[in-house]
């Protein structure tokens, strides 16, 4: 492999675990996730959920919670993520509790659904199995298995688009609010079959391949607004377990209030960041104006500033839109830094210590 083309081969040496496969198959993924959800129970009726989980099986619930933050017909549901031991102290007997834990044994999920049984009934446990599965079993609580095999950042159509489904039964959403969502979905999985064939393209047709290769050897900085907040999060959750790539972001405007005074200093590192600044087309004038003024001040000291926006119609259509853009981008970056995109080394390793 060189710096400037991926080969086949390359992408064969490297990639043992064939994510490359897992990652072209998510439209795939999604269909099926529809598919259990739809087929799952309802929890009771309430406009207040917490979700339980940490990374790869939190995502979901962080997409689920901006999702229906900017959404008409949705913004009155509050859904809200909990990546700790505890439970915040607002939950109350009407909340409903949903436990995500892929591999069904994080103790963090565990520990906070030990605490909030105490308060709530209403619960869901979404698993493959294991201790989180019996923990349902046990107290009788509403148990969605989806489907093992998979590392849980690479299972994000069935994080998100089961509780999707199943929360269009458990909340308070409209006949024609409900429809659009489907609607959305069906868009979605639309796009997403056509992106899966641009989107796998090792070369510069492909613009994951062509962001990718152009930050290769640079620190991405994802900045964005509270609409892609999530997406923000994705993009730079994805190039730090896939490709073993630092990478930071932040949010507008709160950046421009503090973390942007800091672009002065070490200079000698400044050339070594890249600025990736995710827009939405539905991005306020005054966010949109900010956004402007970040790439004007900040371009002439970074590497280079890479403006992403998705044209796709529909609010839940631009976010899996830019999310596959930048699950593939994490892909082929890790190809360019010679890392197989499946394994977590330093994770495992930390695990380790722990022990």
């Amino acid at each position: 492999m060189t710096m400037n083309k991926i080969t086949e081969n390359d992408i064969k040496k490297i990639d043992k675990s064939n994510m490359y496969k897992v990652l072209l198959d998510f439209p795939e993924q999604i269909a099926e996730a529809i598919n259990i959800g739809e087929h799952s129970p309802a929890m009771k009726p309430t406009n207040d959920f917490l979700v339980l989980g940490m990374g790869g099986s939190a995502i979901g619930g962080d997409i689920l919670s901006n999702y229906f933050a900017t959404t008409e017909g949705l913004s009155h549901i509050r859904i809200s993520v909990n990546r700790d031991y505890n439970i915040p102290g607002y939950i109350n007997r009407n909340t409903g509790i949903i436990a995500s834990s892929y591999s069904g044994g994080t103790e963090e999920t565990i520990s906070a659904l030990n605490s909030a049984t105490n308060i709530s009934k209403n619960i869901l446990c979404i698993t493959t199995g294991g201790l989180l599965a019996d923990i349902a079993d046990k107290n009788n609580f509403t148990k969605v298995l989806i489907p093992s095999g998979l590392m849980p950042r690479c299972a994000l159509g069935y994080s998100f688009f089961t509780l999707l489904k199943i929360l269009q039964k458990s909340a308070d959403i409209t006949q024609s609010t409900k429809q659009t969502i489907n609607n959305e979905i069906d868009n979605t999985l639309s796009i997403l079959k056509e992106k899966s064939v641009l989107y796998s393209q090792s070369d510069e047709s492909n613009p994951a391949y062509r962001i990718a290769k152009s930050i290769v050897n640079t620190i991405p900085i994802v900045y964005s607004s509270g609409r892609l907040n999530t997406v923000n999060l994705r993009w730079r959750a994805q190039m730090q377990e896939n490709a073993k790539n630092i990478a930071f972001g932040n949010i507008l405007p709160e950046m421009n209030h503090n973390e942007i005074n800091s672009w002065s200093n070490p200079q000698k590192t400044l050339n070594n960041f890249s600025l990736l600044l995710l827009r939405h087309i539905k991005d306020s004038d005054k966010i949109i104006k900010r956004m402007n003024a970040v790439e004007l001040l900040l371009g002439e000291k970074v590497k280079q500033v890479i403006n992403v926006e998705s044209t796709a119609k529909g609010n839940l259509t631009r976010m899996f839109d830019l999310i596959y853009l930048g699950d593939w981008l994490s892909y082929f970056l890790a190809i360019f830094n010679s890392e197989d995109p499946t394994p977590i080394p330093l994770i495992s390793k930390f695990k380790e210590i722990l022990k």
